[in-house]
C-alpha cells in the first residue's frame, strides 16, 4: 500500500478520515484492498483510535466495508449506490443555490467565474484532479453562501461516492457540458433568479449519471433469455 506522507492537522480524527477518503476517491487505495490498522498507523502516524473513528465514517459514506473477522476493505465501485447519491446531491445543491442567491456578493460571483475558468482549462487538458477540484470550488461558493449549517455534512456523505466513480470514468465525460451549465448558473445567480438558478444547479448534478454512463450499469443483470421452443415430437412410424 504505497502512499505518500501527509501533513497532520490539529484534529487527528478528521485528518485520518480526509486522508483515507482522498486515497479511496483517487484510486490510490483500490477497490477490495484490505485496510490493516498497523499499516495505516505507520502511514498516517496516528494511533488506532482516530483510525477506527475514520473507518466508521467511511463505512457510513459507503467507501469501505467491514467483513467477517473484522476485516475492513475498500468498497467496490457501485453504480447503483452512486446513482442514489447523485440524486441526493442534486437535491442538496439545488437547495444550497436557492438559499444562497439572496446572499451572494460580487466577490462570490467572481469566485464562481474563476473556478469555472479553471474547470474549463482542466477539462481541456484532461487533468482530472484539477477539474474535480475546480468543480468542488465552484459549488462550494453557494454551499457556503447558503449559511445552512447542515449542508456541508450532508454533502460529505454523498459527494465522495460520486467523485470516486467520476475519476474512474473521467474519459467518458463527453461533451464537457458542465462548463456551460456553470456559466448559466452564474448568470441566473447574478440576476437574482433564485428558483431558476436552483433548478439549473439540480440539473447540472442530475446529468452526472448520463455522463458517467451509470444508466448502463444500474442493473448489470442481463434480461432472461427467451425460452427455446420445445422441439416437436418425432412422428411415430406406421406399423408394418
Amino acid at each position: 500500500m504505497p502512499l505518500p506522507a501527509a501533513v497532520r492537522p490539529s484534529s487527528l480524527r478528521d485528518y485520518a478520515y480526509a486522508e483515507l477518503r482522498d486515497a479511496i476517491v483517487s484510486g490510490r487505495l483500490a477497490p477490495g484492498e484490505r485496510l490493516r490498522d498497523p499499516e495505516l498507523e505507520q502511514w498516517l502516524g496516528v494511533s488506532r483510535t482516530p483510525i477506527r473513528e475514520a473507518i466508521a465514517r467511511l463505512e457510513l459514506a459507503g467507501l469501505v466495508q467491514t467483513r467477517r473477522a473484522k476485516q475492513t476493505v475498500v468498497a467496490p465501485l457501485d453504480a447503483r449506490t452512486a446513482l442514489a447519491a447523485q440524486r441526493i446531491a442534486a437535491s442538496l445543491h439545488e437547495l444550497a443555490v436557492r438559499e444562497a442567491v439572496p446572499q451572494l456578493t460580487d466577490a462570490d460571483l467572481e469566485a464562481m467565474r474563476l473556478a469555472n475558468e479553471r474547470f474549463d482549462r482542466a477539462l481541456r487538458a484532461d487533468d482530472v484532479d484539477a477539474a474535480i477540484a475546480a468543480d468542488d470550488e465552484f459549488h462550494r461558493v453557494t454551499v457556503a453562501a447558503s449559511a445552512n449549517p447542515l449542508l456541508p455534512g450532508l454533502l460529505e456523505q454523498v459527494t465522495p461516492l460520486l467523485r470516486r466513480l467520476e475519476r474512474a470514468r473521467f474519459g467518458s465525460l463527453a461533451g464537457r457540458g458542465s462548463v456551460a451549465d456553470h456559466a448559466r448558473i452564474i448568470e441566473l445567480c447574478a440576476d437574482g433568479r433564485a428558483d431558476e438558478a436552483a433548478a439549473a444547479a439540480g440539473e447540472n448534478w442530475s446529468t452526472l449519471g448520463r455522463l458517467l454512463h451509470l444508466d448502463d450499469e444500474v442493473d448489470p443483470t442481463p434480461p432472461p433469455a427467451s425460452p427455446e421452443p420445445t422441439p416437436s415430437p418425432e412422428p411415430t412410424p406406421p406399423a408394418p
